[in-house]
């Protein structure tokens, strides 16, 4: 019996990995679809204090994510939780999610992607920004492209008041 094609041996080494900016987060990219034929995607997102990814939610996607470093608070749903080092939350597709650095120093996670492909809306936004600013009105198409919408829930301005974020 033949076994299907392996994607190729992938390693990144610590530290590696093209590296980019979101806005209010970076990005650090670690293992691409491409690299596991195309079952999920892996990213490091640094949060600097007082940072906030703003609620959205994917319909495309589902995602995992692992605090390595500080505290990074996140909502999903109606549920919110602080995480550090080592805590675990997955963000299921379809609902309302935000993460925000909860704590009074650099946050870390890895994000795991499920399926891959939404790492390339992380590249293009990375792109976009080190263009400049008349890149950034083609954002609105691009999180479109992408199945990804922003909303603005009505516990978000106690949640940025309570932690003392700067939202962008």
């Amino acid at each position: 019996m033949e076994l299907p094609d392996s994607p190729p041996l992938t390693v990144v080494r610590p530290g590696e990995g093209q590296v980019g900016e979101l806005g209010a987060i970076g990005v650090q990219f670690k293992l691409w679809g491409h690299d596991t034929g195309g079952a999920l995607s892996v990213v490091e997102h640094p949060f600097p204090v007082g940072a906030l990814v703003p609620p959205h939610l994917h319909t495309r996607e589902d995602e995992y994510s692992i605090v390595i470093e500080g505290e990074i608070g996140f909502r999903s749903g109606d549920r919110e939780v602080v995480l550090g080092p080592g805590g675990y939350i997955t963000k299921p597709r379809g609902e309302l999610h935000a993460m925000w650095n909860a704590g009074a120093v650099q946050a870390r996670m890895i994000e795991i992607i499920s399926p891959a492909g939404f790492e390339h809306f992380f590249r293009e936004v990375s792109e976009l920004i080190a263009a400049g600013p008349a890149a950034s009105e083609e954002g609105a198409d691009l999180a479109e492209r992408y199945g990804l919408r922003f909303e603005e829930p009505d516990w978000l301005p106690e949640i940025i008041e309570r932690y003392g974020l700067t939202p962008r």
